[in-house]
């Protein structure tokens, strides 16, 4: 049995809500076989995440594996970029907290 070479992938994070599991956008350049266009395409996979590492916005390196679920037949590899994390405050800005409800906490 000959076995096939794993495609590797390198995509950004979207969604991280369920657990084990990410939402990774992988955006690929193809030209169009009859106008020549160069056209953008964007696929989005389920990726198997075992230690919950990777956050919405990092850019993150995905390799095809066996069928682990319905829709998940890629892994974490590895994070190639952590997003970038604001550090201003709402008060830094003059902006006030407010609840659900409208009123200043």
């Amino acid at each position: 049995m000959k076995k096939t070479r794993q495609k590797e992938r390198i995509g950004e994070v979207l969604s991280n809500k369920m657990k084990k599991t990410i939402i990774v956008r992988v955006e690929s350049r193809v030209k169009h076989p009859k106008y020549g266009k160069v056209i953008r395409q964007r696929n989005k996979f389920k990726v198997h995440d075992e230690e919950n590492i990777a956050l919405p916005g990092d850019v993150v390196r995905i390799r095809e594996t066996r069928p682990i679920s319905k829709d998940k037949h890629f892994r974490l590899v590895e994070v190639v970029r952590k997003a970038e994390v604001s550090s201003i405050k709402p008060e830094d800005i003059g902006l006030e907290i407010t609840n659900n409800k409208g009123k200043e906490q």
